[in-house]
């Protein structure tokens, strides 16, 4: 038995009513990483790169709520990998704060800048310095990212990673040269 017994209703003709396309959530949806329903929308003409009213793309939204496949298929369908929000965030920026290694080495795959600087300066390394697991860390210098570069404030990374006693994500900058 269906979860929803009421059919849909009926047009003229007899089929389906269209959907009302003003009533359709497309970020709950990347939420959820319903990648079959956002596929269809897609294919007919929704913009991979839709923000809702707080500024997030259907990719921030997938990516900030683990949906892999969500992720592939909106950034195989041409989603802006580094559209950022209205603090400046990147959606790999995000990532560094969640934790989400395995998307954020998509997202870099998928062409995402790990330079990125938020409003407040603050590049990718440095929200993972700050929030992120030592293996963010570690993707993020190998993919070239800066360990001198230095946030609105004039911090490193390593300045970060010492102000909150990481030791071991301190002793990863020191290796790849963010000074001692």
């Amino acid at each position: 038995m269906p979860d929803d017994p009421t059919p849909p209703r009926p047009d003229a003709e007899g089929g389906a009513a269209p959907v009302d396309l003003q009533n359709v959530d497309f970020h709950e949806i990347a939420r959820r990483g319903d990648a079959e329903v956002l596929s269809v929308f897609l294919d007919a003409g929704l913009d991979p790169d839709l923000t809702n009213e707080r500024g997030h793309t259907l990719l921030m939204v997938a990516a900030y709520n683990d949906q892999r496949e969500a992720v592939d298929l909106l950034l195989d369908r041409g989603a802006d990998v580094d559209a950022p929000d209205p603090a400046g965030n990147t959606p790999l920026a995000g990532l560094c704060f969640k934790g989400y290694t395995s998307l954020a080495e998509r997202l870099i795959a998928g062409g995402a800048d790990v330079e990125a600087r938020n409003g407040s300066g603050a590049t990718p390394l440095q929200m993972a310095v700050t929030f992120g697991p030592p293996d963010m860390v570690a993707l993020l210098l190998a993919h070239g990212a800066d360990p001198a570069a230095t946030d609105g404030a004039g911090r490193s990374a390593l300045d970060l990673a010492r102000a909150h006693g990481r030791a071991d994500v301190v002793a990863m900058l020191e290796a790849a040269g963010g000074a001692a």
